[in-house]
């Protein structure tokens, strides 16, 4: 495999910035992106919260598991994962035999910005969605931290991110390319 071509994963909290840099990176490397969150409700018909309220939110792990086995292209991709994909038992593990995988990192008061106002977040609607960041951010970001190059995304220009997510992905898709001979 030529490292150009192998596929990114973007994990970190929600709020990070996965899905707009994403964009963004892909674009710069005619990659397809994904996100899947995006990708499991096309799929499934229906929103995350949807999902989480009729399914469980077991069911949308198994679906996540799922997509990340079968649900895209093995080369050329970049996806965007939802916040809590890489912190389920084994996926960290399943997305590093697909590809490179880059944590981005927002402080928290940048998530608990980004995040205020965005009604499709099923883990945040709760009575006080505040300390349920707080609370998954602490159970979460040891993982993340295991999880690859982590970037920070606070207070940065899109370029810049986009630039430096590059900048690792390509030091790591040769690394990559190298451990699968």
């Amino acid at each position: 495999m030529d490292p150009a071509d192998v596929n990114l994963y973007l994990v970190g909290f929600m709020g990070t910035g996965k899905t707009t840099v994403g964009r963004a990176v892909a674009q710069r490397l005619g990659f397809t992106a994904l996100d899947s969150d995006h990708e499991i409700e096309r799929k499934q018909g229906k929103s995350i919260p949807d999902i989480f309220a009729q399914n469980g939110e077991a069911a949308f792990r198994i679906m996540e598991r799922e997509f990340i086995e079968q649900g895209h292209g093995a080369t050329r991709t970049l996806v965007a994962c939802g916040g809590g994909l890489v912190v389920q038992p084994g996926m960290l593990d399943l997305l590093k035999t697909k590809g490179v995988v880059i944590c981005l990192h927002a402080s928290l008061e940048t998530i608990l910005d980004r995040t205020g106002r965005n009604r499709n977040r099923p883990l945040l609607a709760v009575d006080n969605p505040e300390e349920r960041v707080r609370t998954l951010y602490a159970a979460r970001e040891p993982i993340y931290k295991q999880s690859g190059t982590v970037i920070l995304t606070d207070s940065r220009p899109l370029n810049d991110i986009a630039a430096h997510v590059l900048r690792a992905w390509r030091r790591d898709a040769a690394d990559f390319v190298r451990a699968q001979r």
